[in-house]
Protein backbone atom coordinates (compact mmCIF):
# COMPACT_ATOMS: atom_id res chain seq x y z
CA UNK A 1 0.00 0.00 0.00
CA UNK A 2 2.97 2.60 0.68
CA UNK A 3 4.42 1.80 -2.45
CA UNK A 4 1.38 2.33 -4.55
CA UNK A 5 0.69 5.67 -2.41
CA UNK A 6 4.22 6.62 -3.11
CA UNK A 7 3.84 6.02 -6.67
CA UNK A 8 0.58 8.19 -6.19
CA UNK A 9 2.14 10.94 -4.99
CA UNK A 10 4.76 11.31 -7.50
CA UNK A 11 2.19 12.21 -10.01
CA UNK A 12 0.94 15.35 -7.80
CA UNK A 13 1.89 18.81 -8.28
CA UNK A 14 4.81 19.63 -6.58
CA UNK A 15 2.78 22.30 -4.87
CA UNK A 16 -0.08 20.23 -3.27
CA UNK A 17 2.40 17.30 -1.94
CA UNK A 18 2.11 18.47 1.71
CA UNK A 19 -1.65 18.34 1.41
CA UNK A 20 -2.53 15.26 -0.17
CA UNK A 21 -0.30 14.20 2.85
CA UNK A 22 -2.29 15.73 5.38
CA UNK A 23 -5.68 14.81 4.26
CA UNK A 24 -4.11 11.36 3.74
CA UNK A 25 -3.04 10.90 7.02
CA UNK A 26 -5.89 13.13 8.36
CA UNK A 27 -8.84 10.56 6.71
CA UNK A 28 -6.54 7.14 7.91
CA UNK A 29 -6.22 8.55 11.47
CA UNK A 30 -10.12 9.08 11.12
CA UNK A 31 -10.86 5.76 10.38
CA UNK A 32 -10.79 5.48 6.54
CA UNK A 33 -9.22 2.81 4.36
CA UNK A 34 -7.20 3.83 1.44
CA UNK A 35 -7.85 2.52 -1.90
CA UNK A 36 -5.70 2.87 -4.73
CA UNK A 37 -6.17 2.32 -8.30
CA UNK A 38 -4.67 2.98 -11.52
CA UNK A 39 -6.56 4.73 -14.04
CA UNK A 40 -5.87 5.98 -17.62
CA UNK A 41 -6.12 9.31 -16.22
CA UNK A 42 -3.69 8.73 -13.36
CA UNK A 43 -4.62 7.26 -10.05
CA UNK A 44 -7.83 7.26 -8.21
CA UNK A 45 -7.61 7.29 -4.57
CA UNK A 46 -10.50 6.25 -2.64
CA UNK A 47 -10.71 6.90 0.94
CA UNK A 48 -13.57 4.49 3.07
CA UNK A 49 -15.05 4.28 6.12
CA UNK A 50 -14.33 1.24 7.29
CA UNK A 51 -16.93 1.99 9.87
CA UNK A 52 -19.96 2.30 6.81
CA UNK A 53 -18.37 1.03 4.06
CA UNK A 54 -18.99 3.99 2.15
CA UNK A 55 -16.50 6.13 -0.05
CA UNK A 56 -15.75 9.65 1.66
CA UNK A 57 -13.82 11.03 -1.00
CA UNK A 58 -11.66 10.21 -4.18
CA UNK A 59 -8.90 12.02 -5.73
CA UNK A 60 -9.27 12.13 -9.20
CA UNK A 61 -6.76 13.26 -12.14
CA UNK A 62 -8.07 15.53 -14.62
CA UNK A 63 -6.44 17.37 -17.14
CA UNK A 64 -7.27 20.68 -15.73
CA UNK A 65 -5.28 19.14 -12.67
CA UNK A 66 -6.33 17.39 -9.19
CA UNK A 67 -9.75 17.18 -7.54
CA UNK A 68 -11.16 15.62 -4.62
CA UNK A 69 -14.42 14.49 -5.06
CA UNK A 70 -16.23 14.28 -1.66
CA UNK A 71 -19.65 12.21 -1.28
CA UNK A 72 -21.12 14.41 1.88
CA UNK A 73 -24.05 12.23 2.61
CA UNK A 74 -24.85 14.33 5.52
CA UNK A 75 -24.61 17.48 3.32
CA UNK A 76 -28.05 18.60 4.56
CA UNK A 77 -26.60 18.91 8.61
CA UNK A 78 -24.39 21.70 7.31
CA UNK A 79 -25.31 22.92 3.98
CA UNK A 80 -24.58 26.42 5.51
CA UNK A 81 -21.04 25.68 5.31
CA UNK A 82 -21.27 25.53 1.22
CA UNK A 83 -21.87 29.07 1.25
CA UNK A 84 -18.57 30.17 2.31
CA UNK A 85 -16.80 28.28 -0.57
CA UNK A 86 -14.76 30.56 -2.89
CA UNK A 87 -16.64 31.58 -5.64
CA UNK A 88 -14.98 29.55 -8.15
CA UNK A 89 -15.62 26.37 -6.45
CA UNK A 90 -19.65 27.59 -6.08
CA UNK A 91 -19.96 28.02 -9.62
CA UNK A 92 -18.70 24.81 -10.35
CA UNK A 93 -21.00 22.94 -8.03
CA UNK A 94 -23.82 25.24 -9.27
CA UNK A 95 -23.10 24.08 -12.79
CA UNK A 96 -22.61 20.28 -12.28
CA UNK A 97 -25.24 18.11 -13.63
CA UNK A 98 -28.72 17.60 -12.18
CA UNK A 99 -29.32 14.01 -10.03
CA UNK A 100 -32.16 12.98 -12.69
CA UNK A 101 -32.51 9.84 -10.50
CA UNK A 102 -33.75 12.98 -7.54
CA UNK A 103 -36.04 14.34 -10.35
CA UNK A 104 -37.41 11.20 -11.54
CA UNK A 105 -35.97 7.84 -10.58
CA UNK A 106 -36.99 5.61 -13.78
CA UNK A 107 -34.48 8.45 -15.37
CA UNK A 108 -31.31 6.82 -14.66
CA UNK A 109 -29.61 3.97 -13.72
CA UNK A 110 -31.75 1.89 -11.20
CA UNK A 111 -27.94 0.86 -9.21
CA UNK A 112 -27.24 4.56 -9.46
CA UNK A 113 -26.69 5.92 -5.57
CA UNK A 114 -28.74 9.25 -5.67
CA UNK A 115 -27.09 12.74 -5.66
CA UNK A 116 -27.30 15.42 -3.24
CA UNK A 117 -30.35 18.16 -2.50
CA UNK A 118 -28.70 21.09 -0.69
CA UNK A 119 -28.93 24.76 -0.51
CA UNK A 120 -26.07 27.20 -1.77
CA UNK A 121 -26.08 30.61 -1.40
CA UNK A 122 -29.96 30.70 -1.05
CA UNK A 123 -31.02 28.48 -4.12
CA UNK A 124 -31.99 24.78 -3.79
CA UNK A 125 -30.52 22.08 -6.09
CA UNK A 126 -30.11 18.58 -6.79
CA UNK A 127 -27.29 17.03 -7.65
CA UNK A 128 -25.25 14.29 -9.04
CA UNK A 129 -22.91 12.87 -6.42
CA UNK A 130 -20.13 12.45 -8.84
CA UNK A 131 -20.22 15.78 -10.21
CA UNK A 132 -21.61 17.95 -7.36
CA UNK A 133 -18.14 18.36 -5.10
CA UNK A 134 -15.46 17.92 -6.80
CA UNK A 135 -13.38 21.10 -6.03
CA UNK A 136 -9.84 21.52 -7.54
CA UNK A 137 -6.82 21.06 -5.68
CA UNK A 138 -5.72 25.08 -5.04
CA UNK A 139 -3.85 27.42 -2.65
CA UNK A 140 -7.34 28.69 -2.34
CA UNK A 141 -9.30 25.75 -1.97
CA UNK A 142 -7.23 23.77 0.26
CA UNK A 143 -7.88 24.76 3.32
CA UNK A 144 -12.02 25.00 2.55
CA UNK A 145 -11.42 21.15 1.41
CA UNK A 146 -10.10 20.25 4.85
CA UNK A 147 -13.10 21.55 6.51
CA UNK A 148 -15.42 20.22 4.34
CA UNK A 149 -13.94 16.42 5.23
CA UNK A 150 -14.10 17.67 9.08
CA UNK A 151 -17.74 18.99 8.54
CA UNK A 152 -18.34 15.37 7.21
CA UNK A 153 -16.14 13.38 9.38
CA UNK A 154 -17.88 15.17 12.66
CA UNK A 155 -21.55 14.32 10.97
CA UNK A 156 -20.84 10.58 9.92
Amino acid sequence: MDERFNTFMETVDGRFCSFVNEINEYLTDNGCRCDIKPQKSGYVVSYVLNRRKRTLATFISRKTGMKLRIYPEHIQEYQGFLDILPEKVKKEIKKASICKRLINPDDCNPKCVMGYTFVLDGEQYQKCRYMAFQPALSEENNPYIKQFLEKELQHS
